[in-house]
C-alpha cells in the first residue's frame, strides 16, 4: 500500500486560492433584521384576500375624495323629466338616426343609437279608454298601444317598431332616482358621508376606549372594578338602543350620529385595552421603568399602549364597518342625514317604496355597504393574523 500522506511542498503555488469572505458567509442562513410593524406588513402582503379589501378601500376613499370633481352633476339637481332611468336602456329603432326609450310610467325619450337621452317626448293625442298614445319624432309618428303587456311601438300603419339593441344609459351610468337625481353621485357622495361618520366616530371611541381601559387596567384594585362596573352596566342595555334614544333626543345630522356612534360603542374598546394593559404590567420592561423614576403616565403612555397597540388596530379596523352598518340603519328608519344629503342608508330608504319598479336605486348602495364591510372584514382578519407575534418566523 503506497504512502497515503501528501507532500505538501510538492503541490505548485497556482493551484492554491484564496477564500472570499463573501463564499464563507454565503452558507449562513439568515434573514435581514424587522422591527415588528414591518414583519406585519410583510405578512399582511402574503394574504391575498386582506391586499383584495385594503385595494378596494383605498379606491374607494379616493372616489369619495375626489369622485365628484369629474362629474357634471351635484347630489342634488333634480330633473323630473330624467326621474328613474335604469342604467341599461332597451332601444327601439325608428329609423337609421331616430331611437327611443319606453319606460316605466309610459314615458318615451328619444335616443342616440349609443344611449344618450336627448329628449322626454310629450304626446300629441292620447285615449285612456282605448288606451293608446301618439307622439311625433321628426316627422314619424309613434303610437304606444298599452291596452296589453308586452306594451306595443307602432307606426301609423300599425307596424311594430323593432326592438334594437340594449345599451348603457351615456347620461347616467347608474340611471336616476325618483327626482331624476343622478344615482352615482349620490352613492359617492353617500361614501363620503358614510365613511366620514365611521371615521370619526371610531377615532372617538378609541380615544374613549383606550383612555378608559388603560387606566382601569393600570389603576388595578379598587378603581378597576368601579370603572369595570360602570362598563357592566352600559352593557347591559343593547348598544343600538341607546344609539336610537340619543338620535329620537338629538336632531338629525352629522354631529348627532357621530355623538350617539362615539358615546356608546367605546365600551368593547375599553375591555379590549385594560385586558391588555393587565397582561402587560407585570413585565419587566415595565419593573424597569419603575425602577428609573418614570411617571405612571410616561408608563402607559411610552410603554404599555404601544405593546398593546396591535390588537387596538385590528379592533379599530372591525369597528368601522360596525359603525357604517349602523349609520346605514339609522338612516334607513329615517334617523340619519337630512335630506337633500345622502348617505347609503338614505338612498336604500329612498328607493325602498319603488323597488318593484326600480330595483337598481335599492340594489346598487345595498351593494356599496355590502362591498364596503366585507373589504374592511377582510383587512381585519389580515391584520389580526399578521400583527400577532405568535405567528412570526
Amino acid at each position: 500500500m503506497g504512502n497515503s500522506k501528501v507532500n505538501m511542498d510538492s503541490i505548485p503555488e497556482d493551484m492554491w486560492e484564496k477564500i472570499d469572505n463573501k463564499e464563507k458567509e454565503s452558507d449562513l442562513i439568515s434573514r435581514p433584521s424587522l422591527t415588528y410593524f414591518q414583519d406585519a406588513w410583510r405578512r399582511l402582503r402574503k394574504n391575498i384576500m386582506s391586499m383584495i379589501g385594503l385595494v378596494i378601500i383605498i379606491i374607494l376613499i379616493l372616489t369619495a375624495m375626489f369622485g365628484p370633481l369629474f362629474s357634471k352633476y351635484n347630489f342634488s339637481d333634480q330633473s323630473l323629466k330624467m326621474a328613474s332611468l335604469p342604467p341599461r336602456l332597451e332601444l327601439f329603432k325608428i329609423d337609421n338616426e331616430n331611437y327611443i326609450y319606453l319606460a316605466n310610467g309610459l314615458k318615451i325619450y328619444s335616443s342616440t343609437s349609443n344611449g344618450e337621452i336627448i329628449n322626454l317626448l310629450n304626446p300629441v293625442k292620447q285615449d285612456f279608454q282605448k288606451k293608446f298614445k301618439v307622439y311625433e319624432l321628426n316627422g314619424r309618428e309613434i303610437v304606444l298601444d298599452f291596452s296589453d303587456k308586452p306594451f306595443k311601438l307602432l307606426n301609423k300603419n300599425d307596424n311594430e317598431y323593432p326592438f334594437y339593441k340594449k345599451v348603457w344609459n351615456k347620461n347616467h351610468l347608474l340611471g336616476t332616482d325618483d327626482l331624476g337625481r343622478d344615482l352615482l353621485i349620490r352613492i359617492i357622495y353617500g361614501a363620503r358621508i358614510s365613511l366620514l361618520i365611521a371615521f370619526v366616530a371610531t377615532l372617538v371611541n378609541f380615544f374613549i376606549g383606550v383612555l378608559y381601559g388603560g387606566i382601569s387596567g393600570y389603576a388595578g384594585g379598587r378603581v378597576d372594578n368601579i370603572m369595570m362596573r360602570i362598563v357592566d352596566i352600559i352593557s347591559t342595555v343593547p348598544l343600538m338602543l341607546y344609539v336610537i334614544l340619543l338620535m329620537v333626543v338629538l336632531k338629525p345630522g352629522l354631529k348627532p350620529i357621530i355623538i350617539a356612534l362615539g358615546s356608546v360603542f367605546w365600551v368593547r374598546m375599553a375591555r379590549l385595552v385594560r385586558g391588555q394593559i393587565l397582561s402587560l404590567k407585570e413585565q419587566e420592561f415595565v419593573m424597569a421603568a419603575k425602577t428609573i423614576g418614570a411617571t405612571n403616565l410616561r408608563i402607559l403612555v411610552r410603554h404599555l399602549l404601544p405593546n398593546a397597540m396591535g390588537p387596538i388596530i385590528v379592533s379599530m379596523t372591525m369597528m368601522i364597518p360596525t359603525a357604517i352598518f349602523t349609520e346605514a340603519f339609522l338612516s334607513f328608519i329615517g334617523l340619519g342625514v337630512p335630506a337633500p344629503l345622502a348617505s347609503w342608508g338614505t338612498l336604500c330608504n329612498n328607493a325602498l317604496g319603488g323597488y318593484r319598479s326600480y330595483p337598481y336605486q335599492l340594489f346598487l348602495p345595498s351593494l356599496a355597504i355590502c362591498i364596503t364591510m366585507l373589504a374592511f372584514n377582510f383587512l381585519g382578519d389580515g391584520l389580526r393574523d399578521a400583527l400577532d407575534p405568535r405567528l412570526r418566523k
